[in-house]
């Protein structure tokens, strides 16, 4: 796994921190100082927990799990929905529905709904509908897709989330702790990284800081997707090889008596 370089970090304003009087003490040991009354984030400790997190990702990236990512704010919504479709991993970019991991049943159903609908658009339920009931309908759908983002390909809870900002997407944290859902997230000086399992100190409001995680992040899930490939691949030769063996074995030991009848 390549690890960024300190200036790549610098160059992209990942060290930008809060106002002093915004800070979270609990951020105190990965702030590096202050600078005309804003706190500086430490590079070197963001460095570091970058990789572990990194190496977290992949591993479970490898394992053939989902991570969801979660970034509504308006700088972060297009860098994500953008980078992670790519991978065929979930986002939500719009808004936290309350409940979306908790209350994961009714989020289900709702998914069912739209499912529905997009049968009846193609069976011809839609042609004996009036303009009026079709608008509505196709409408309802809209709202419901655009809630759920691309969630509405999830049949099982996700592994682990990725979230831009949790002072803002706190309700999304609360309910992966309460399922013990593992957490990843860019955690910048007002908020509280004991939160959450792999914090990354870092501005989480600038574009340039927010795209170089995400395009980290987005790295290590392809690595490990890429390495589960090559296991798999693995195992598919080594059982064609083991069945050779057999086949080979077989036929030693049929034709074996033969050749002493004929000694």
């Amino acid at each position: 796994m390549a690890r960024l370089e300190f200036q790549q970090l610098l160059e992209a304003g990942v060290h930008f921190g809060h106002l002093r009087r915004k800070w979270n003490p609990n951020m105190a040991p990965y702030i590096f100082g202050e600078k005309k009354g804003i706190h500086i984030i430490d590079l070197n400790k963001t460095s570091v927990k970058l990789e572990e997190a990194s190496a977290a990702m992949k591993n479970i990236a490898r394992g053939g799990k989902k991570i969801l990512f979660v970034a509504t704010k308006k700088q972060a919504k297009d860098i994500v929905t953008n980078k992670v479709k790519a991978t065929g991993m979930p986002y939500v970019t719009e808004r936290w529905s309350g409940g979306m991991l908790t209350n994961f049943g009714t989020i289900r159903r709702t998914i069912k709904k739209m499912a529905t609908i997009d049968r009846m658009k193609t069976d011809g339920t839609f042609e004996n509908m009036s303009k009026r009931e079709r608008l509505q309908v196709s409408r309802q759908r809209e709202k419901m897709e655009k809630n759920l983002g691309s969630i509405a390909d999830l049949t099982r809870l996700p592994s682990a989330l990725f979230i831009v900002d949790i002072v803002k997407e706190h309700i999304a944290v609360a309910e992966a702790r309460k399922l013990n859902i593992p957490t990843f997230a860019m955690v910048d000086t007002n908020s509280d990284p004991t939160l959450v399992d792999f914090p990354i100190p870092a501005n989480d409001d600038a574009t340039k800081s927010i795209e170089l995680i995400i395009d980290t992040m987005i790295a290590a899930i392809n690595e490990g997707i890429e390495e589960r490939k090559n296991d798999k691949t693995a195992v598919d030769e080594g059982g064609e090889e083991g069945e050779g063996a057999e086949d080979a074995a077989t036929t030693e030991a049929t034709e074996a008596p033969a050749s002493e009848e004929n000694a």
